[in-house]
């Protein structure tokens, strides 16, 4: 009889001068998150992103954001990172890759994940004046590129983000999101045909 699995949870803080963060997941979770990040819109992120990877997700953050969101969204993203990568371990018997083609409305994007161990991000397709857009406000389109470097660099990931289409900024940045999310859900997913960790390296 093979031995259960043993839980891939994390939790990190991270204090600064800008920002507090207190964070929580499960990567074996079913989707349930509980986000207050002082930044609604990266709250409705954050949210999505949890229900579509089926990580059980906690986020308490507090910042400079009579400033600007910049400062708290980057922190939590950081977090984030180094929390996927505490989760993963040694990342034996996971499935390792994952592609996602998700639509919101006119929206559509693509993303795939590796979780290889090397950071890299490649992130192209948004439409001109996207990154000048404030989403909700107060959220930057510049922004959706700045979470997916911190995730992909603190986590060891390689994501490759494309947007194929959208005209509606809140779509293209949903899209975008939950496109990562059900990437990563397929990348972390544990496969009981995988013997080990799945690279001829024997580490990842």
């Amino acid at each position: 009889m093979s031995a259960t699995p043993a839980p891939r949870t994390a939790s990190r803080t991270r204090s600064t001068s800008e920002s507090t963060v207190e964070l929580e997941l499960n990567l074996d979770g079913t989707g349930r998150s509980s986000i207050d990040t002082s930044v609604p819109f990266f709250d409705h992120m954050l949210t999505a992103f949890a229900k579509h990877s089926l990580t059980d997700l906690t986020v308490r953050a507090s910042g400079d954001t009579d400033i600007d969101a910049h400062h708290t969204v980057e922190d939590i993203s950081i977090v984030l990172g180094q929390a996927i990568r505490d989760a993963l371990g040694d990342k034996a018997g996971i499935s390792r890759y994952g592609d996602a083609l998700v639509p919101l409305d006119e929206a559509l994007a693509q993303a795939v994940v590796d979780i290889s161990g090397r950071p890299f991000l490649v992130h192209e397709g948004e439409p001109a004046g996207f990154e000048m857009h404030l989403i909700g406000g107060h959220f930057t389109g510049s922004l959706v590129r700045h979470v997916f470097e911190a995730i992909s660099f603190n986590a060891g990931l390689t994501v490759h983000v494309r947007v194929l289409g959208g005209r509606d900024p809140h779509h293209i940045a949903e899209a975008e999101f939950k496109a990562f999310a059900r990437a990563f859900r397929q990348a972390k997913a544990l496969d009981p045909l995988v013997d080990g960790i799945p690279s001829t390296k024997g580490a990842l």
